[in-house]
């Protein structure tokens, strides 16, 4: 199998990306490089997991040209907030071997970081539509020095309704510059993507057209809605490492309070949170320090994380395609897993039709923890509560029994040893204040024209 080195890409390049350890490229990878670093435009279908990032990520870096204030060169569109940052953190210490520069632009944060790289002159530009769309109508950059852009997860685009948005961007790039577009599938408004913005492009198929699912043990559990929270911290305790999706904010926030009390370390992801809460809360699960994510559909797609055992359906989700990238999340890269569904029985006509549309037919069941594998995990991370979540998504109120937070240790402080006392002041009383209230009285000489009426 060729290595990286074998490649027309420069040698600090190979270098950086043999620190990394890496020096055996992925099938995406020995398809895609040579051709991008051609010029030429590509169409590649690949799931998330396949390596993809490196896939367009080295030649885009290899034919990246330094860039001037607010004129980047080279552009990378993605769906998520979370992805832009992943992109960023991947190709970042490739982008500073060969002396380039890259900067991740999303909402949900300030917007002076951002406007400072891009005045500075940064080469290569990682963005979500949104802000991208509102930089450009503020002025403050411009696309037409770019040479090569790049639609990630395509298909994600059209789901969230970003192919306008896209292509409104795509129309202020030049007309010659190279596209390379990835998506796990191309079909409806990506195929538009590919008949109007490419020229040529070199198609490459890498992996099942569809999400895989057969590495999968389903189960289907019939639960009662105010069980499920009991039920789920009894999987994470037999298998581990897990993902939990719900349907709303309030619900993630709501559930990620009930395992917090319940003795489990846990991070929280959905769109309400602040970008520093997001990045927090996937270090936390990707390292390890949290041994669940619960998180909305923010998380189902186009994110890889690796190790994670289990998959719980807290809350259905909204049809197969759905439950496919869901599940994906485990079983990654040959692995087994076990993706459980937590169904009431108002909930199992829409599983029913779930089933049938990912092509699986099984039973709904009695909760069984018997019949869940034993998977190899640290039983410590368990009841690791330093995670984003020892609020419960919120401010947590102190009660009986609850330790409190940054309670200063050791002796008193002077005059804080005793009972508090209630809105009293400490020392002689103020001049004037010693004797008891006087009610609505003025004090000192009466007004001009209000004294006192003499009687007549």
């Amino acid at each position: 199998m060729a290595g990286f080195s074998d490649f027309d890409i420069s040698p600090n390049l190979v270098q950086a990306l043999k620190k990394k350890g890496l020096t055996k490229p992925f099938e995406v990878q020995l398809e895609t490089i040579p051709e991008t670093i051609l010029g030429k435009d590509i169409c590649c279908r690949a799931p998330t997991g396949s390596g993809k990032t490196l896939a367009f990520g080295i030649p885009l870096l290899e034919r990246s040209k330094k860039a001037k204030s607010k004129l980047p060169t080279s552009l990378i569109l993605t769906p998520t907030r979370e992805l832009a940052e992943q992109i960023q953190n991947v190709l970042n210490p490739l982008a500073k071997s060969i002396d380039r520069d890259i900067v991740a632009i999303y909402g949900g944060t300030s917007y002076q970081p951002q406007l400072r790289r891009l005045k500075s002159g940064v080469d290569i530009v990682v963005a979500c539509p949104g802000r991208l769309l509102d930089l450009l109508d503020r002025g403050s950059l411009s696309l037409e020095n770019i040479d090569v852009v790049v639609v990630d997860e395509a298909d994600r685009m059209a789901d969230m309704g970003f192919i306008k948005p896209v292509r409104s961007i795509l129309d202020k790039c030049p007309k010659k510059c190279q596209t390379i577009l990835f998506s796990a599938t191309l079909d409806n408004e990506v195929s538009e993507i590919v008949r109007l913005y490419q020229k040529n492009p070199i198609n490459i198929r890498v992996g099942p057209e569809d999400i895989s699912i057969e590495n999968m043990q389903h189960m289907f559990w019939t639960v009662k809605n105010h069980g499920k929270a009991t039920i789920a911290v009894e999987v994470i305790n037999k298998c581990g490492r897990s993902m939990i999706f719900c349907r709303t904010r309030r619900g993630v926030d709501r559930l990620g309070k009930k395992m917090y009390e319940a003795g489990i370390s846990n991070s929280v992801l959905h769109g309400g949170l602040k970008q520093g809460q997001r990045d927090r809360s996937m270090k936390e699960f990707s390292t390890g320090k949290s041994i669940a994510l619960i998180c909305t559909d923010v998380a189902a797609r186009g994110i890889d994380i690796e190790g994670v055992n289990c998959i719980i359906h807290y809350d259905p989700p909204e049809d197969g395609k759905a439950y496919k990238h869901r599940s994906g999340r485990t079983a990654r890269a040959g692995s087994e897993g076990l993706v459980i569904s937590l169904a009431q029985k108002s909930q199992q006509k829409l599983y029913g039709k779930i089933q049938t549309e990912v092509g699986i037919d099984y039973h709904f069941k009695s909760p069984d923890m018997r019949s869940l594998p034993q998977l190899d995990f640290e039983p410590g991370e368990l009841n690791k509560k330093r995670n984003s979540n020892r609020n419960g998504g919120s401010r947590r109120r102190r009660g009986k029994g609850n330790s409190r937070r940054g309670k200063r240790r050791g002796p008193p402080r002077k005059g804080k040893g005793g009972p508090a006392r209630k809105n009293k002041r400490r020392g002689p009383p103020r001049k004037g204040k010693g004797g008891p209230a006087r009610k609505n009285k003025r004090r000192g000489p009466p007004r001009k024209g209000k004294g006192r009426r003499k009687n007549r």
